[in-house]
Parts: C-alpha cells; structure tokens; sequence
C-alpha cells in the first residue's frame, strides 16, 4: 500500500471534493473572464489610439493656425502703410460770366485802338469804373477800382490786372492777378477809313455778394457795357480831335 504525505493527501482530498461539473464550469468561468479581459484590453487600446490621433490633429490644427498668425504678424510688421489722408473742407465753386458786347465807332481804328490803349482815361467813360493807377516801375500792371449802386447796395471790388502783350490796332486783353477774379479783351475791326468796330468781352467770378442774383447780373452788367461803348464812341472823337495830327 502507498503511503503519501500529509500535502499529498490535502489535495487529493481537495481534488475530489470539487464535483467535474462544477471543475468544468469554474473552466468555462475563466475561459470568458480572460475573454472580457482581452476584449476590455482591445477596446482600451482602439480608444486610446482615437484619443491620440485626435490630441494629434489638435495640436497640428494648433500649429498650424500658430505658424499663419506668426506669418500674419511678420507680414503685417513689413508692410508699409501710408499716411492718413488728409480731408479738406470743399470750397463752394464759384460761377463764371461772360459779357460781350459789340459797338460801331465813328473814328479810324487805329484812333480807337490809342484811345482804349488810355487805360487811366477808362473812368472818364465806362461808367462802374471809379479809378485805375498804371504801376510807374511796371507798366503792363495797374490797379483797378469798381463802385457802383445796384441791386439794393453799394458795390464796391478792386483788383490789379495785367495787360497782355496786345496786337496794334486789332486786341488788347488782360487779366486780374488779385482782387476780383476777372479776364476781358477788347478786339477792333476795320469798317471803313473812318470808322471801325469794337468788341469788348469780359469774363468775371461773380461774387459771393451778388450769388443771389446771378441771374440777373450778366444781362444788368452787358447794359453797362454798352453805355460804356456809347460813351466811349463820344470820347474817342474828342480824343481824335485833341490828339496832335
């Protein structure tokens, strides 16, 4: 007969108190433990892969809008931006006339064009024209004065005008420098021996004073004009008859 040991005889006893169903399912018991387990261990890495990937684009996108704004910022820092833009207040613009007038002369052109050629003689007969100074050391410059009752008031400009180089006995134009803003010019026209044709043109700013009755400026100052012209055509024959032959 064998004889075991005491350890020996513990587990044989153990063994055999345990039932093979009970042995089969504590098995089958393990079997599916160590499944879940294994599942649970696949399940953990797919997700922490996921996690990873996703901390990945994160931290690329993150890089990325990083790098552009660096980019931004170095670009910005090169760019040369110009100075700010002055805004001025805007001037009203000021509306310019034109009167011609024109008028037969009994008197040879080239008497007419000496007599116009008198500018400091012009008040003796154009008739809104109070004084005009020739300049002693500049003599193509001379400075001009205008009064005269109109519209409700009195109107009163000074201006200095420059004489253009003028074309003998056939124009005379000018034009202000300061003062009443103003360009004319005066042409001559043979009509026979002993008469001729003036032309008178004269352009002008209409002041801010008389804006409201534009209007009826041009066609009060042309009336002017041409009592000038009548008065001039009644001087220009005094002035032929007191000129030495």
């Amino acid at each position: 007969m064998p004889i075991f040991s005491s350890s020996t005889l513990r587990q044989m006893s153990a063994t055999a108190a345990v039932p093979p169903s009970a042995a089969m399912s504590s098995a089958a018991t393990s079997a599916s433990a160590s499944h879940i387990l294994n599942l649970n261990h696949n399940q953990l890495i797919v997700s922490l892969n996921a996690r990873r990937k996703s901390i990945s684009a994160s931290s690329s996108s993150f890089i990325s809008t990083y790098r552009f704004n660096c980019d931004i910022s170095r670009s910005s820092r090169m760019i040369s931006y110009p100075s700010p833009i002055r805004i001025r207040p805007l001037c009203p613009v000021m509306e310019w006339q034109d009167c011609t007038v024109k008028m037969e002369v009994d008197v040879p052109i080239s008497v007419a064009y000496k007599c116009y050629s008198d500018r400091e003689a012009i008040p003796e007969w154009m008739p809104f024209i109070s004084t005009v100074k020739i300049l002693e050391d500049k003599p193509d410059l001379s400075r001009w004065s205008l009064k005269y009752k109109a519209f409700g008031q009195d109107i009163e400009y000074s201006w200095l005008a420059r004489n253009m180089q003028p074309t003998p006995n056939q124009k005379i134009h000018w034009r202000s420098l300061e003062g009443l803003p103003n360009r004319g010019a005066v042409r001559f026209f043979p009509k026979g021996p002993s008469s001729c044709i003036i032309e008178l043109t004269v352009s002008y700013e209409v002041p801010q004073l008389l804006v409201p009755v534009a209007s009826a400026l041009k066609p009060f100052l042309e009336r002017l004009l041409a009592q000038g012209l009548e008065r001039f055509a009644t001087f220009a024959k005094s002035y032929s008859a007191d000129t030495p032959k």
